[in-house]
């Protein structure tokens, strides 16, 4: 488990890094970190799954870190007003003007 010591982004406490967790601890945190962002707006989980469309249950999982499908976390970050955290979570590749450049060329034949 990644317990809390340091404070990250969302406001929850760990002492461990992503990139020496295990999968499990990870998704473990992120469900703690859905926990907390729910009791942050004061809802219940009926209450939250009802806003996100999601059965209890389902968030009931995602909230243990038990593989919530994508789809999950983009409803339970909309109405936790984070869906704009998904920038940070993949963000859009920035392509270089010497790459477009010799896609530019590659394209042409030249």
């Amino acid at each position: 488990m990644i317990k809390a010591t340091n404070r990250l982004d969302w406001g929850i406490m760990y002492d461990k890094s992503y990139t020496t967790a295990t999968d499990r601890e990870v998704m473990q945190a992120i469900g703690e970190r859905l926990v907390g962002l729910r009791k942050a707006r004061g809802l219940t989980q009926k209450e939250a799954a009802e806003r996100a469309g999601l059965s209890r249950s389902t968030l009931h999982r995602a909230e243990k870190g038990d593989n919530p499908t994508l789809l999950t976390l983009v409803r339970l970050l909309r109405i936790f007003g984070r869906v704009t955290a998904l920038e940070s979570f993949i963000p859009a590749l920035e392509v270089s003007p010497m790459a477009r450049l010799r896609e530019r060329k590659e394209r042409s034949g030249a």
